[in-house]
């Protein structure tokens, strides 16, 4: 099933694919997420299979690169290469919206589900960790310890 612009409800992120690995012979993925105001999402990781590039759209992200914190408004970008760990913030008072491209496109929204699944059946307790992180791992994440 295709999955391109089909929107992922995951906690206070909501994603949409614009394009999947298998749409660009594997060269790409790209996907849209907003996070509300003071959301925080997602746990840190890093991933030895893709780089990925962020370009602000909406609102102001705040991404941890290796430590470093960088806030990305409309029309900046910034790069998080293969190995670094890293997660993001939306510390302002309004919503924020970023595109995401993975060089080469080995994620999908299939990740995304099959989060969201784990979230949803949490029905509002904490989530079950241990299987998160099997999530990431099978679909090239790894979690920051």
């Amino acid at each position: 099933m295709n999955e391109t612009g089909q929107v992922i409800r995951l906690g206070q992120l909501v994603i949409r694919f614009l394009l999947e690995g298998k749409d660009s012979s594997g060269m790409l993925a790209m996907f849209e997420f907003t996070v509300p105001a003071g959301g925080k999402v997602p746990a840190g990781h890093s991933h030895d299979g893709y780089e990925e590039t962020i370009y602000g759209l909406e609102g102001t992200m705040t991404f941890t690169v290796s430590g470093e914190k960088r806030k990305v408004h409309p029309g900046d970008a910034v790069f998080i290469p293969r190995g670094a760990v890293h997660r993001f913030d939306n510390l302002s008072g309004g919503e924020a919206k970023c595109l995401a491209v993975l060089t080469p496109g080995l994620l999908g929204p299939e990740f995304f589900r099959e989060i969201a699944d784990i979230m949803e059946a949490a029905a509002g307790e904490p989530p079950d960790m241990a299987a998160i992180g099997a999530v990431m791992r099978r679909h090239g994440l790894t979690p920051a310890t």
